[in-house]
C-alpha cells in the first residue's frame, strides 16, 4: 500500500506507553488525601501542592506520565500506516455520506494503545484484538497485533492491517446509521443462536463496507499496490471464525460464529472491492451468507 508521507489524520489519540491518562499519579488515595487536606489542614494549598509533586515524581519515575515514547522503526511505520489509513477512510466516507446517502459523516477517532485500555465499552486488553465501540464511537488497536496477524494467522502485509482499520471503521458507519443499534436491541430478545447469526451478518457487512473503501480510496488516491488486494483477502480469510476455532480447539462450532467463515469474510469484502455499490451489502436481507 502506499502510504509513506501521504497525510495522516488529526483523530488520533497515542496512549501507548500510559500515555493520555487523566490526572497524572491521581489515584483514589491521592485523592482521599487531596480530600482531607481541605477539610483538616489550615493551609490546604500547601499539602496539595507537596502531594501532586510527590505524585508526579512518582509516576515520572516509573516511566509514565506521557513522556517521550521509544518505540521501534516497525511499530512507527506502523503507526504510520493505521493514521493515513484512517485518512483514507474518513475522506472516502465523507463523499459516499454526502453523494450516496445523503448525510453527514462523523469522523471517528482512533485510539493507538499497548497492553491494556479503558474504553466507554469498558476494559480491554491487547489480547481482545482491534474493536470498535459504539459508546465513544472509537476505535481501538494495540499495534502489536500486527505481529499476530504475522506469526499466528500469516497473513502479514500492510494492506491486510489497512484492512482491519477500514472493517472497524465500517463498524463506525454501521453505528451512524443505525445498524448496530438494531443488531445489539435483539441481544436476550432471541435465541443465541439467532443473535450469533445477526452479529454474523453485521460483521460480513463490514467486510463489504471495508471492500467499497479500498474500491474508493484507490480510485481517488491510487493507494493499491501489487499483492495487496491478497493480503487482505488473506488476512479475511485468516481470522474466520471457522479457521480460528480449527486453530484454537481443533473443530468447528458453527452455531458459536460471531463474525462469518473465513469464505464469507472474503467473499463479501471481495464484493464491496469489485463492485464499490454499498447498496449490494445488505447481509440482513440474504438468505444465503
Amino acid at each position: 500500500m502506499r502510504y509513506q508521507g501521504r497525510e495522516q489524520s488529526k483523530n488520533v489519540e497515542d496512549r501507548r506507553g500510559g500515555r493520555g491518562k487523566a490526572a497524572a499519579g491521581f489515584g483514589i488515595g491521592t485523592i482521599i488525601l487531596i480530600v482531607l487536606a481541605m477539610i483538616f489542614s489550615d493551609n490546604p494549598g500547601r499539602y496539595i501542592s507537596m502531594i501532586t509533586q510527590n505524585a508526579a515524581q512518582s509516576q515520572a519515575a516509573s516511566g509514565g506520565g506521557g513522556g517521550e515514547l521509544k518505540v521501534s522503526a516497525e511499530e512507527q511505520a506502523l503507526a504510520e500506516l493505521v493514521k493515513v489509513t484512517l485518512k483514507d477512510t474518513e475522506d472516502v466516507w465523507h463523499k459516499i455520506f454526502r453523494e450516496q446517502i445523503g448525510k453527514q459523516y462523523r469522523e471517528p477517532n482512533m485510539v493507538l494503545f499497548s497492553g491494556k485500555v479503558e474504553s466507554a465499552c469498558g476494559f480491554a486488553s491487547a489480547a481482545t484484538g482491534p474493536f470498535y465501540c459504539p459508546a465513544d464511537m472509537k476505535l481501538y488497536i494495540d499495534l502489536s497485533f500486527y505481529q499476530q496477524l504475522k506469526q499466528r494467522f500469516r497473513a502479514g502485509g500492510d494492506f491486510a492491517m489497512a484492512y482491519v482499520v477500514a472493517h472497524e471503521v465500517a463498524h463506525h458507519v454501521q453505528n451512524l446509521l443505525g445498524i448496530t443499534n438494531q443488531v445489539h436491541r435483539l441481544n436476550g430478545r432471541v435465541s443465541k443462536a439467532e443473535y450469533n447469526d445477526q452479529s454474523v451478518r453485521l460483521e460480513l457487512q463490514a467486510d463489504f463496507l471495508a471492500g467499497v473503501w479500498a474500491h474508493y480510496a484507490h480510485k481517488m488516491k491510487n493507494i493499491l499496490e501489487e499483492g495487496d488486494v491478497e493480503e487482505a483477502l488473506n488476512a479475511a480469510h485468516a481470522i474466520g471464525d471457522d479457521n480460528i476455532q480449527k486453530q484454537s480447539q481443533g473443530y468447528v462450532v458453527p452455531d458459536s460464529f460471531t463474525h462469518g467463515t473465513s469464505e464469507q469474510r472474503v467473499r463479501w469484502f471481495r464484493k464491496g472491492l469489485e463492485t464499490g455499490d454499498i447498496n449490494q451489502g445488505d447481509t440482513f436481507n440474504t438468505r444465503v451468507l
